[in-house]
């Protein structure tokens, strides 16, 4: 299988899948979504039992593709519907994942960039990490990801960082709960691949039904609130706002805020 966006090794029980647009900073791009699913399907069915996802370059990920995001402004509603469908998708399958995934970030994560670390069960960091749920700051809603960032930390740290879109550092995520461990960047690879060997060590039937324990708990709840977030996501796509807040990151000026 071919891949044009991401890179997938698979040796010794462990899958790694490298997010590989470093010209891009690994931005998330229509393609690289479908590449990183097909790669997760690969991966499902393989004989590894642990996944390890990265980035290439000085990136992890960094959040929408610019010429993604320019396309969505005059999309139709039906559109709008099946972009955000795409995204839920992405962050359900990481999340339900089969088999233990472990983030090895190994720079900015911003964004979607962000929402990806969220929805891995482990996450481990350079010092030099940066994360943000930035789409406030455009106009956009950071809709999906919000039911999983709550379980992460709670309704009052995740109102602080949805509401406000700001950047933080590697240190602050671990203190939120969102890092596990913060690695030295000669030493996150090797990290990775000494957690993913102590996954090794367990029945990976009991990983399996460990994990499809941990995702029944919240299944029921989880499909109503990512169906009502599809919804908002692409409604908000609909306002002012979010045209304008699009336009002004693009031209890289302030955006000048309608409030509808």
């Amino acid at each position: 299988m071919h891949f044009n966006t991401i890179h997938y090794v698979e040796s010794h029980g462990i899958a790694t899948i490298t997010l590989n647009r470093p010209e891009k900073r690994n931005a998330i791009s229509y393609e690289l979504i479908d590449d990183l699913l097909a790669g997760m399907e690969r991966a499902a069915h393989s004989h590894a039992h642990v996944l390890i996802l990265t980035g290439a370059g000085s990136a992890f990920c960094a959040g929408m593709d610019l010429e993604n995001l320019k396309q969505l402004i005059g999309r139709s509603p039906e559109q709008n519907i099946k972009d955000s469908e795409t995204v839920a998708r992405l962050f359900r399958r990481i999340y339900d994942f089969p088999k233990p995934t472990i983030a090895a970030v190994n720079g900015a994560a911003i964004a979607g960039g962000t929402g990806l670390v969220t929805v891995c069960d482990f996450v481990l960091a350079v010092p030099e990490a940066k994360f943000g749920y930035t789409e406030v700051r455009i106009g956009f809603l950071p809709a999906i990801v919000s039911s999983f960032l709550i379980a992460s930390v709670g309704e009052k740290r995740a109102r602080d960082l949805l509401l406000t879109g700001r950047i933080f550092n590697a240190e602050e995520a671990r203190e939120l709960g969102l890092v596990n461990e913060i690695v030295a960047p000669d030493e996150l690879m090797k990290r990775a691949h000494e957690l993913a060997v102590q996954l090794l060590e367990n029945s990976p039937a009991s990983l399996r039904l460990t994990k499809e324990l941990l995702s029944s708990y919240t299944h029921d709840q989880l499909d109503r609130q990512i169906a009502r977030a599809i919804r908002e996501n692409a409604a908000i796509r609909e306002t002012a706002d979010f045209k304008e807040g699009v336009s002004a990151f693009l031209e890289k000026r302030k955006p000048a805020w309608k409030g509808n």
